[in-house]
């Protein structure tokens, strides 16, 4: 499955090269939102609020109230979630608030599953150079995918996993990548970073994964 993205920033849509570099630049909300409504799922981000610059939540949740989305990018507390929730949207994705200098806070991924459910939490396992990261990818702690989905997989339902190395590139999604993290979880396991083309969604969905497609989408390589 397709989950196209729309990822927010400045009040903008746009398309961050490895979550660094602005690519594309969109201001055409009712544009995209009519290309997406008939997905059955759409991934939301508010880059600025990963990054610890602000937030887009106007925005947000006026387009949680148009489409079926799963929405991050700096949440970090269960009350957030659940004004997400509240506001629209399908399903919330914690990401840097479930690591610790240390490893996985699964304590605090057991909380946020009680206060919100199971299968309104999605776990974002962000990897760069092997190791997750974390605060807008800016930093990384000493934990590996496996370990985290290992810690994780009690209490989400689901996880995201975004190869940073390739984000935005259009350089193809490691499939290696996929296929070493399915045999780990029975959950739903989602996959971002550098998906170009159909054949990759189709080797991945072979798989039993679902693919987040951003830049290949605005590009006009995908078609929604």
């Amino acid at each position: 499955m397709l989950i196209p993205s729309i990822d927010l920033m400045g009040g903008r849509i746009v398309q961050l090269e490895r979550g660094e570099t602005l690519r594309l630049a969109f201001d055409d909300f009712d544009y995209w939102i009519e290309r997406f409504a008939e997905y059955p799922l759409v991934q939301l981000i508010d880059l600025d609020a990963a990054k610890r610059n602000g937030d887009n939540q106007r925005l947000i949740r006026q387009i949680a109230r148009r489409l079926p989305v799963q929405v991050g990018g700096g949440i970090r507390t269960a009350d957030q979630a659940q004004a997400l929730l509240a506001a629209g949207a399908r399903r919330v994705i914690f990401g840097s608030a479930l690591f610790h200098e240390t490893g996985v806070n699964a304590e605090f991924a057991a909380d946020i599953s009680a206060a919100v459910g199971a299968e309104h939490f999605v776990a974002g396992i962000d990897t760069k150079a092997g190791r997750i990261a974390v605060r807008g990818w800016r930093d990384q702690v000493c934990v590996a995918p496996a370990e985290a989905i290992a810690a994780l997989q009690p209490w989400c339902g689901a996880f995201l996993y975004t190869h940073v190395d390739t984000e935005g590139t259009l350089q193809g999604f490691p499939l290696h990548a996929a296929r070493a993290l399915r045999p780990l979880t029975a959950r739903q396991l989602i996959v971002a970073g550098g998906i170009r083309e159909q054949s990759e969604i189709d080797a991945l969905d072979a798989l039993g994964v679902d693919a987040v497609a951003g830049m290949a989408v605005y590009s006009g390589l995908l078609a929604p």
